[in-house]
């Protein structure tokens, strides 16, 4: 039962200013007692009242917006007379622009041995001088409210996101209790005060914790308990679970996270606020974050190079300072390099948060994000680590009869060594799967719900899995509309994949570097289980594994049929007549379409005689058409782009073909497929 409290508005003024169509993201700000923040916003961690190797000076000239300090380590020292006597933290450290506290939770969680919980709060040994302190949800806040800070954080039980459900659950109460206390220790002070969702990495908790904690009136709520165990496709998935259930209306704030590319996993998943250690952290071991990938500047490669670190930074230490200097400095443990690649990469930090901000107001951020991801996880491109030797043949990664290839354009495919077949060969496979199958299908325009009473699940047959670009373009599409319409808006997709060799998945899965569409947990969690769902229940993905035609009958009847495997030349029992015909009898119950890229005439005549109606569909990679075939005469007129039914110009065609019938029939059934196709309603 939550306790009554008085509802206000926020001290925080937040206001959204662009939402990005297909995502979560969006860009806002909001005002503090000591300025204006602009989001989505990067927070240097200054945990004692300082950021690592760098000056308030430095911090400015890189434009950071705003500051983190940590209350239980301000609490040891200086200790609060110390705030006191200056009026707070920022004339005590000469910054005058807006900090936000962090409440101690997080190092009382990391210091196991040295702390004693209860419902009261801890009690813990301090590392300073080895007295005893005790930290409670109303002495965080007094803490907080003596530091001065502009954002405070309620003191919660903090837990490793692997946690049983059991342990998760028990944290997640406390946690909410502490939060009311949390609220009424602030009283009258203007500081905002921001709730922590925690449920470590438990769908149920995760969605109660929310509901609880939105019920409160806080001024902002952040995401606990993740970069402490979990993967990163974890940390997507219950950052996504999570942000769809926030208010939209309160900035959201993902803590402790993180890398470049999980800042941009985290804010296409609807996050507005971050912050971590890891720019500065990582400029101690001389790595630094550039355009040209992640470089590490103990490496020998660099001791001559007069290069800037970052050709398209224009920072102080790209200004001025060559790699080699820089090499020479982290070499001879000089702390000159530890603040000379920190200033530079809180610098790519800033720059990557106001780059994706006018993305997001430009209406570009999709198209930003797909570029991004790939390019946020390089490493130093001209100066790979690991250079193969002069005298081997490079060899492309392989399992089984699979291998790897990439285009000279940069994207991969997978390679069928003992027939020659490349999938997607001309075009990158997420491109021609978005092409070919989900925008011609209208995917995302199927899956809205029409009226209420519309929640039968839309039923999509995968036939080919492949390295899975249908079926993750699929899912892509889902989430975007998720970001948009949220799941009550949406029908369920019942996801149904065929495949009877997952080597290609499994090679694929091993070097998601080269293939950007597997950087998701799905896959994983298929090749894993044989099904996977989405934490929202919008998505179940079953894999039915074995030939197709043993499992045809067997399978749901689908609405959309993307129709993906090997060509006839390869798969020649997937293309024939009688399997076309046992398809359409299995969608009697209701209209369906099929979608392939196949364009033959031998084939568009199989669809025909098999009883359906057939239309030419986009051109996609080598194709100049595709095809698209429905099950009733008038399932082409639901289409807005209404794909154009073969009409007398292919029967003329098809008349003069040398190749009109499917391959292996008598001059008898010959004849009788010419009557047929004649006769087909179709070209009545």
């Amino acid at each position: 039962m939550i306790a009554p409290f008085r509802t206000r508005l926020s001290r925080l003024s937040f206001t959204i200013e662009k939402e990005c169509p297909g995502s979560q993201a969006r860009a806002a700000r909001f005002r503090t007692a000591h300025g204006e923040v602009c989001t989505p916003v990067f927070m240097p961690v200054g945990t004692q009242a300082t950021v690592k190797n760098m000056t308030v000076e430095g911090l400015k000239a890189v434009n950071a917006q705003v500051l983190l300090a940590n209350t239980y380590h301000l609490l040891l020292r200086p200790g609060p007379d110390v705030f006191r006597k200056f009026g707070g933290i920022h004339r005590f450290m000469n910054w005058d622009r807006p900090v936000l506290t962090d409440s101690g939770g997080f190092q009382i969680f990391s210091l196991p041995e040295s702390r004693a919980m209860s419902e009261a709060g801890a009690r813990f040994r301090s590392y300073v001088d080895g007295e005893l302190h005790f930290l409670s949800p109303e002495s965080s806040i007094e803490m907080q409210r003596t530091i001065g800070s502009d954002i405070m954080m309620v003191l919660d039980q903090c837990i490793a996101s692997t946690a049983p459900l059991a342990a998760a659950e028990a944290a997640m109460h406390l946690t909410h209790r502490w939060a009311e206390r949390s609220l009424r220790a602030r009283g009258d002070s203007p500081a905002a005060l921001f709730g922590i969702v925690q449920g470590a990495c438990h769908r149920e908790l995760r969605l109660r914790s929310a509901e609880y904690l939105r019920a409160l009136p806080f001024d902002g709520l952040a995401i606990g308990g993740l970069a402490v165990g979990e993967t990163h496709a974890q940390r997507y998935e219950f950052t996504g679970l999570t942000t769809a259930v926030l208010p939209q209306n309160l900035p959201r704030y993902l803590m402790g996270v993180g890398t470049p590319i999980d800042i941009l996993e985290s804010v296409h998943r609807g996050v507005d606020m971050f912050d971590c250690i890891i720019p500065t952290q990582l400029a101690q071991r001389g790595t630094a974050f550039s355009s040209h990938g992640r470089l590490h500047c103990r490496r020998a490669i660099y001791k001559f190079s007069e290069e800037p670190l970052d050709a398209a930074c224009d920072c102080s230490t790209c200004r001025q300072y060559s790699r080699a200097y820089l090499h020479h400095l982290i070499k001879a443990d000089e702390v000159l390099g530890w603040h000379l690649l920190s200033v530079h990469n809180l610098a790519f930090y800033q720059r990557l948060m106001a780059e994706i901000r006018s993305a997001i107001l430009q209406g570009e951020f999709l198209a930003y994000y797909e570029r991004q991801r790939i390019a946020l996880v390089r490493e130093d491109e001209a100066n790979p680590s690991v250079r193969p030797a002069a005298a081997r043949v490079p060899v492309n990664p392989h399992r089984g009869d699979y291998e790897i290839q990439t285009a000279p354009q940069g994207f991969s495919s997978i390679r069928q060594l003992s027939s020659g077949e490349i999938m997607h060969s001309v075009s990158a496979p997420t491109d021609e799967a978005n092409r070919l199958y989900i925008e011609q299908s209208r995917l995302a325009f199927r899956l809205r719900r029409r009226t209420p009473d519309d929640v039968a699940p839309l039923v999509v047959w995968d036939v080919g899995l492949g390295a899975a670009s249908n079926a993750m373009a699929a899912i892509h599409c889902v989430e975007a509309e998720l970001a948009s319409a949220g799941p009550a808006g949406l029908r369920p997709l019942h996801l149904i994949s065929f495949e009877r060799d997952l080597d290609p998945l499994i090679l694929a899965a091993r070097h998601a570097s080269h293939f950007p569409h597997l950087r998701h947990g799905a896959p994983h969690g298929l090749l894993n289980k044989g099904r996977w769902g989405h934490a929202t229940g919008a998505i179940d993905w079953l894999l039915l594994r074995g030939d197709f035609l043993e499992h045809l009958e067997a399978a749901p009847a689908p609405d959309l049929i993307f129709y993906d495997p090997f060509s006839s030349k390869t798969d020649a029992a997937l293309w024939r007549t009688e399997v076309f015909a046992r398809l359409h009898r299995h969608c009697q119950t209701g209209p369906a379409e099929l979608y392939t890229y196949a364009a033959g005439t031998a084939v568009r005549a199989a669809l025909l005689l098999a009883g359906f109606f057939v239309a030419e569909g986009v051109g996609t990679g080598p194709k100049a058409t595709t095809t698209v075939a429905f099950t009733r005469h008038e399932g082409q007129g639901d289409h807005p782009a209404a794909p154009k039914l073969l009409g007398s110009d292919w029967l003329a065609r098809w008349r003069r073909s040398e190749a009109k019938y499917p391959p292996g029939l008598t001059e008898v059934q010959q004849a009788a497929c010419e009557r047929s196709i004649e006769g087909h309603p179709q070209f009545a």
